[in-house]
């Protein structure tokens, strides 16, 4: 179980096949509210009531000690998973490899923008995708009958991916050197931002359908992306979403934060996507070829 969320991982599974996490503690020392409470306010205290309660001995605050033990299994977990993180890193470097993590709420058209762009660029270099879902491998199916290789990673009741599950991953998988890795992670616009992958860049997903204050509410997240794309610009016609708005607000959280308005489905604003991809691409290449010591061939 995550001590960050509080999320579990006990039905973990990659390509359909049960994984098992080492780093993942056998307790959580987390406080929870009481379950049973009395059903009238009459009963309380009474011995013979259902779930009764003695006010005297119960206390409806955490122990003192609650919520230091909390932060540093918090810590612990953040600290394995960076190890990890750090692993993956080296791992992408070594071989090339150029890692996006695609995050964003559920239903933001993240893995038909994955469809879309591979098929735009699968004639240019080898594309991977891992696909982090609770359940189900619809979206991996999606991915593969664009001809490109997809891994898939079944959370169970998790909300994000960590580094374990990419490192876990790749054991699995045969990346090509300079090839493009896409992560397009479980949709939450909460976990993924403390859970660093290894990757080059988070890329946010933060579609017209949704409020324009997502970045307001969720400011970790658009701290901690590269690149914002507003998806599904062909719906503004259709809707009273204000993209100027939804911009400063991503602005006043991160000032520096890149913003492509695109649509998916009509093809419009892919162009500058596919030529910043291109150019993280080209240089992930050129970093390896220009330091052909730091080269593995496992």
């Amino acid at each position: 179980m995550c001590t960050t969320c509080g999320c579990g991982f006990s039905q973990l599974r990659i390509n359909n096949r049960p994984v098992s996490l080492e780093h993942q503690p056998n307790q959580l020392l987390v406080y929870r509210p009481l379950r049973h409470l009395p059903t009238r306010i009459d009963d309380l205290g009474r011995s013979d009531a259902p779930h009764s309660l003695n006010l005297k001995k119960i206390s409806m605050h955490p122990p003192k000690n609650a919520e230091t033990r909390r932060i540093k299994i918090e810590r612990d977990i953040l600290t394995q998973n960076n190890h990890y993180a750090t692993q993956n890193r080296h791992y992408f470097s070594a071989h090339g490899i150029f890692a996006l993590n695609l995050v964003s709420s559920p239903g933001s058209g993240k893995t038909t923008l994955l469809v879309q762009t591979i098929q735009r660029l699968r004639n240019q270099f080898p594309i991977a995708v891992i696909e982090g879902d609770q359940q189900t491998d619809h979206d991996a199916i999606r991915i593969r009958a664009t001809g490109a290789s997809a891994t898939q990673i079944n959370t169970g009741k998790g909300c994000h991916l960590d580094a374990v599950m990419i490192d876990r991953a790749l054991q699995q998988m045969h990346l090509e050197n300079n090839s493009l890795l896409f992560i397009e992670n479980v949709g939450n616009l909460v976990c993924p931002a403390s859970f660093d992958l290894g990757e080059a860049h988070k890329v946010i997903v933060l579609s017209v359908t949704e409020g324009e204050d997502k970045p307001l509410k969720y400011p970790d997240m658009f701290q901690a992306a590269d690149l914002l794309l507003l998806n599904k610009c062909d719906l503004l016609p259709h809707l009273t979403f204000d993209t100027g708005l939804a911009i400063e607000y991503a602005h006043r959280v991160n000032p520096a934060l890149p913003v492509i308005q695109i649509s998916a489905t009509q093809g419009s604003g892919m162009t500058p996507w596919l030529q910043w991809i291109d150019a993280g691409y080209r240089a992930t290449a050129s970093a390896l070829q220009n330091n052909p010591s730091n080269q593995r061939h496992d």
